[in-house]
C-alpha cells in the first residue's frame, strides 16, 4: 500500500486534489481512496487530504500517520506545524514553492522537489494572486516526480472532478509536469531506496 499525505490551508484545493488523485489510480487499474481531515472549517485554516492506492481492496480507514509521500501545498506550514510527522525513511517531498528545494533544509534521507505551482494557478486563471488554488498545478508535478500515476491518468480525473475552469486546471496540470528539469533521482516506479539522496527542481 502506498499512502500519500497532503499538508495545505483551506480554500487551495487540498481536498479535490486527494479525490482528483484517487481517481487517477483508480483510472489505471489500482484500488484507492481518499478523505480530509480539518478543524475550523475556514479559508486560510490547515487541512490534511489523504490518498491511499494498493493493488488490492483497501479496508483500513485511519488517517495517514506513516505516510510514503508528502505533498506540502502551502509552504509556510513547514515553521508553523510537523508536516514530517512519521514520514517513512526514504519518503518523497513535493511542496509548492517558487524557490529551491535547498532553501527548506529538508530531512537528508528525503528526495525533495518544488514547484511555483501558485505562479503556474494565476497564469491559467485559478483563484487569485493572493489566493491562487494550487492543487491541479501540484498533482501534474508530483505525476513527474514520483512516477506513481501518468499525467494522462491526472488530466482525465481533473476534467472530471473539477467543478470549473476544466481546461484551465488541465493545462496548469501539464506545465507543471513539463516544468520539471530533471528527474534523474526520482525512479520510475515510484520507489525510492533510504540512501538516495538527490532533489530535483520543478520550476
Amino acid at each position: 500500500m502506498i499512502e500519500i499525505r497532503m499538508h495545505g490551508r483551506g480554500g487551495q484545493g487540498g481536498v479535490i486534489a486527494a479525490k482528483i488523485l484517487a481517481s487517477a489510480m483508480f483510472k489505471e487499474g489500482r484500488f484507492a481512496q481518499s478523505f480530509p481531515s480539518f478543524g475550523v472549517e475556514r479559508r486560510g485554516a490547515p487541512v490534511l487530504a489523504f490518498t491511499r492506492v494498493d493493488d488490492k481492496p483497501i479496508r483500513l480507514r485511519t488517517a495517514i500517520y506513516e505516510p510514503d509521500h508528502l505533498i506540502i501545498l502551502d509552504a509556510t506550514l513547514i515553521k508553523s506545524t510537523n508536516v514530517f510527522s512519521g514520514l517513512k525513511r526514504g519518503g518523497t517531498i513535493l511542496v509548492n514553492s517558487a524557490g529551491p528545494v535547498s532553501l527548506f533544509n529538508f530531512p537528508y534521507d528525503y528526495p525533495a522537489a518544488s514547484v511555483d505551482a501558485a505562479a503556474i494557478a494565476v497564469r491559467h486563471g485559478l483563484g487569485t494572486r493572493s489566493i491562487p488554488i494550487v492543487n491541479t498545478a501540484i498533482l501534474g508535478a508530483f505525476a513527474k516526480f514520483s512516477g506513481l500515476v501518468g499525467i494522462e491518468a491526472i488530466v482525465e480525473a481533473i476534467r472530471e472532478g473539477v467543478p470549473m475552469k476544466r481546461d484551465e486546471n488541465a493545462a496548469a496540470a501539464l506545465e507543471a509536469y513539463d516544468s520539471v528539469e530533471s528527474v534523474a533521482d526520482a525512479p520510475a516506479n515510484g520507489s525510492f531506496p533510504s540512501e538516495d539522496n538527490g532533489t530535483i527542481t520543478v520550476k
